[in-house]
């Protein structure tokens, strides 16, 4: 419903004094001990007595503390749970380490240690409001909304200032109806920062909920003319329309929303509902599998929501959906993204994509659709009419090769048109794997997904870093696709696919387009193979990988043979 925000800086607001300092560490101790030091200021003199090694005991704990928050904000929760734990190692009652150590844990999906943490936080300072909080947004995640209620009360009772808590238990009472309630967190909220967006976004929904339209819209519309493209507000107003019966106005703003991004989980949802209602199911299940899938482990509490109920929504309607084509009906979206024109071009993708389409209608596949140099919109405008034709088949099959990469844990695919001059234009101007997923996820019997796209990152060097994310430098990261589902990597997460040299096409195509036409090779085997041939190709430079994995009972052979 809502977006949660790190209370990160927050945490560390309260953090508690630290041991006597060390004369060698001179200012930057004292800064990196301040808390209230700009937050970059304090970052840096703790790096610096980190790196210089001028810092031991609950002083380290406290610089290695600020340089966890540092990995945090670029969502590197992996090395964020090392460094937090290496504080805790050396001062166990450090209660900022173990909120922020939690939080490490909540975003990477491990909710029961990310509790545990809290709760030790607790038991260390009982008087912190922050943990309290943090631990009602994972109650709230899971519908504990009376556990939720009391530790939202309790984070407030302790920090009275902290906003955050108070339109979080808005939200909360929201849900269970209190709406008088809702309605005066929200003007305590006004209190402390009236200009807060997530107050008039929030109240927005409250007032939708209780048959207020005119007041909630009131709400959104003054927010949305402050921001044009808050995707969060617009979705909020949407949601406030569908409340009261305005589809036609609920769906303009859903159909904005996706304009803006079109990777977004709740306007695919919402607009779903739409489509179901005028009962245009195959649109309604086309934007709930643009929602359903999800190739993080965590969600935020809105997202997961709408996730949940696209998910609901399309086991449904596709349980409705009569048998189309006959078995062995296959399917094939390939593109080839190579004229960038932001970056520097790619010669071998159309090539490569060429090569594969070819070989897939050799093969006996009925429809394939090569396509190549996709603008954002044509990428989306590609997906969408694939999976109306994944819909009537047995096997649906997406070849890319171009650019990609991971920006803050999501894995992209990069339109010819991307610009990419921050970290957070990749959501509006890439294409999430999870959208290709999507799309793939309506064939019967096999879904597969292979990228030849595991390049260097060109954007990096020149990308701005306005919302802190972890910026990868090549390849995507690793991933846990659904049942039933195949993505193969032309190189293993965290490393890059060649080119072919000169005219030459990939290693990775050239083994691919080999094997595919061997018959009787079950499709298991045949991407080891692939493997094995593109490692000995590379001299051992480049090694594809498969995430996982068809239906178990059935075996699949791209030429069945005699």
């Amino acid at each position: 419903m809502l977006r949660v925000v790190l209370p990160i800086l927050a945490a560390l607001a309260a953090g508690t004094s630290l041991a006597v300092a060390d004369p060698q560490a001179g200012g930057d101790l004292a800064i990196c001990r301040d808390r209230q030091a700009e937050a970059q200021a304090r970052a840096t003199a703790c790096d610096n007595l980190l790196n210089a090694d001028r810092v031991a005991g609950k002083d380290k704990a406290i610089a290695l503390s600020v340089r966890g928050t540092t990995l945090l904000n670029k969502r590197d929760h992996v090395h964020a749970i090392e460094i937090l734990s290496t504080a805790l190692d050396l001062d166990p009652d450090y209660a900022v380490a173990l909120n922020l150590r939690g939080l490490a844990y909540e975003r990477s999906g491990q909710d029961d240690l990310a509790m545990a943490d809290y709760d030790l936080a607790l038991q260390k300072r009982p008087a912190y409001g922050v943990p309290y909080n943090n631990r009602g947004v994972i109650q709230l995640r899971r519908g504990a909304l009376q556990s939720a209620l009391d530790d939202f009360s309790l984070s407030i009772k302790y920090t009275p200032k902290f906003l955050l808590a108070w339109t979080n238990r808005a939200r909360v009472r929201t849900l269970m109806k209190d709406f008088d309630g809702a309605l005066a967190d929200f003007a305590e909220a006004e209190k402390i920062d009236p200009a807060a967006p997530q107050i008039a976004s929030n109240r927005c929904v409250t007032y939708g909920m209780m048959g207020k339209f005119d007041k909630a819209l009131a709400d959104c519309n003054r927010l949305i003319e402050r921001q044009p493209k808050n995707v969060f507000a617009i979705n909020n107003r949407a949601d406030a329309n569908m409340m009261k019966g305005d589809l036609e106005a609920a769906l303009k703003d859903y159909n904005t929303a996706i304009q803006i991004n079109p990777n977004n989980v709740r306007a695919h949802s919402g607009r779903g509902q739409i489509y179901e209602r005028r009962k245009d199911l195959a649109q309604a299940r086309a934007d709930y599998r643009a929602a359903a899938y999800s190739l993080t482990k965590f969600d935020e509490i809105d997202v997961a929501r709408a996730r949940a109920i696209a998910r609901e929504r399309l086991a449904a309607l596709t349980a409705q959906t009569p048998g189309g084509a006959p078995v062995g009906h296959r399917v094939a979206l390939v593109i080839g993204n190579g004229a960038y024109k932001n970056v520097h071009a790619l010669a071998n993708p159309p090539s490569d994509s060429r090569l594969i389409a070819s070989v897939l209608r050799d093969v006996g596949f009925q429809t394939v659709i090569s396509v190549n140099d996709l603008t954002r919109d044509k990428f989306f405008e590609a997906l969408q009419a694939f999976a109306t034709e994944a819909e009537k088949a047995d096997w649906a099959v997406v070849y890319y090769a171009g650019h990609g990469f991971e920006i803050g844990g999501v894995n992209y695919l990069v339109p010819v048109d991307a610009k990419l001059a921050a970290d957070s234009d990749a959501e509006t101007q890439a294409v999430a794997l999870e959208q290709v997923i999507a799309a793939v996820g309506a064939a019967r019997r096999m879904r597969l997904v292979v990228l030849d796209a595991c390049r260097d990152n060109p954007f990096a060097p020149a990308m701005q870093r306005t919302l802190s994310l972890k910026l990868v430098d090549k390849g995507f990261s690793n991933i846990e696709p659904g049942a039933g589902f195949m993505v193969v990597y032309a190189a293993k997460h965290g490393e890059t696919a060649m080119d072919g040299d000169g005219s030459a096409n990939s290693p990775f195509a050239t083994a691919l387009a080999r094997e595919i036409r061997q018959p009787r090779v079950e499709i298991r085997k045949l991407f080891d193979i692939i493997r094995d041939d593109v490692w000995a190709a590379t001299k051992h430079a480049q090694q594809p990988f498969t995430y996982g994995s068809p239906p178990g009972r059935e075996d699949f052979y791209f030429v069945a043979g005699k």
